[in-house]
């Protein structure tokens, strides 16, 4: 059988697998594309709003991004990928694997193995029936109207509710990740009126057993005022809120820093305290990205891109992409493993990208090359600094 013929049948037996619902995942390795810095790509089947899709995790050197497509999309993605540099791609399907291999001296190599993996996957997304912050005798979520007082979440307090879980469901695997010793101290940068920080004390305490200090800062005195009042009835003494700016805040001593929605540069003044800190784990959620938008509108770069950036709208998505993007850059560059995905669906909110850096020991990072790829990319756009790029005076 010649390559293109063993290529053709294995996406024939690939193609097969999906529509006859025996798919399970794929992976694809031995990259010898021009990506720079991809390693693997990992394709797993997930249902999303009752949707099944196909979801994609992009293995970088130091970070991994993870995307969702539509079967017939994903499954074309998963083959271009054969072109474009994957030498090796096996199929977990439940009745056999399917193991395509390129050799360079005899080209491809196509076999059907028995089953490695006992059965499909999880695949749902959907956390209803299992909740990890549940509704029953929890004053707080009563005395922050998502529950009355015998424990049912209210009508118009579903949505809220549902946004908790997927909150902690979320930071879940990201917290077992870190060694217990490691997470003592959590810093909630701009908590609000205390929802999710809640929350997260909640789990941390009463469902993995933990000893930890959460801290909730917040600029307004009287949302300080509330949520330190709901945790004395709550009895959560290892929860306060503070009131102060992210700026201002001074606390050296993070494990665990979040910041959900800071604005604009706010996020960058919590990225900063978390890498001097010397947090394990940094998670945030950008807002606003006037910063870079401004730049990019004063700097007024002449790219190829430039017959986009000339309407607001894509300015300003392009200002997001940038702005985040250079972030990831110096998270990396102070030795985190970034991960940059969306954590709540686009139709309930556009904001909805989550940054999170994890610390990486005893892997030094190219910094020359970060710092270069950030001046390419300020040059390329016009842009005269980044905020956070300030704050470390880099």
């Amino acid at each position: 059988m010649s390559d293109p013929e063993k290529l053709e049948q294995f996406k024939s037996l690939v193609t097969e697998s999906v529509a006859k619902d025996t798919f399970i995942k794929i992976t694809l390795g031995n990259y010898q594309g021009s990506e720079a810095d991809l390693k693997n790509i990992y394709v797993r089947k997930v249902l999303i709003k009752r949707e099944n899709r196909l979801a994609f995790t992009y293995r970088y050197k130091t970070k991994d991004i993870v995307k969702n497509y539509g079967n017939d999309e994903g499954l074309a993605l998963i083959f271009s990928c054969l072109e474009t540099g994957f030498q090796n791609c096996t199929c977990f399907t439940v009745t056999n694997d399917i193991v395509l291999l390129y050799h360079k001296t005899k080209g491809y190599s196509l076999n059907k193995n028995k089953p490695s993996l006992d059965g499909p996957l999880p695949v749902s997304h959907d956390k209803e029936k299992n909740r990890l912050i549940t509704a029953a005798e929890q004053p707080y979520l009563t005395a922050l109207r998502i529950t009355d007082k015998d424990g049912v979440v209210f009508k118009n307090a579903q949505d809220k509710y549902k946004q908790i879980n997927q909150y902690v469901a979320l930071l879940d695997p990201l917290i077992r990740a870190l060694p217990t010793d490691k997470l003592k101290k959590v810093v909630d940068m701009g908590s609000g009126k205390g929802y999710l920080t809640f929350a997260l004390y909640d789990y941390l305490v009463n469902v993995l057993k933990q000893e930890v200090a959460v801290t909730g800062v917040e600029y307004r005195q009287d949302l300080v005022e509330l949520c330190n009042r709901i945790a004395s009835d709550s009895d959560f003494t290892g929860l306060n809120f503070v009131q102060g700016t992210i700026e201002d805040y001074q606390e050296r001593d993070i494990d665990l820093l979040i910041a959900l929605h800071a604005c604009d540069t706010a996020t960058d003044d919590a990225i900063f305290k978390g890498i001097t800190a010397g947090a394990e784990l940094i998670v945030v959620a950008p807002c606003c990205h006037k910063q870079i938008r401004r730049e990019m509108e004063k700097g007024k770069a002449g790219n190829e891109l430039d017959f986009l950036t000339k309407y607001g709208i894509f300015m300003e998505r392009q200002a997001v992409m940038v702005t985040d993007g250079i972030r990831a850059l110096i998270l990396e560059y102070f030795g985190y493993k970034t991960k940059v995905f969306e954590f709540i669906p686009e139709a309930n909110t556009p904001k909805n990208v989550l940054i999170v850096g994890s610390r990486i020991k005893g892997q030094a990072a190219d910094q020359s090359e970060i710092l270069d790829k950030i001046r390419k990319t300020k040059d390329y756009f016009g842009i005269g600094y980044h905020h956070l790029e300030k704050l470390f005076g880099l």
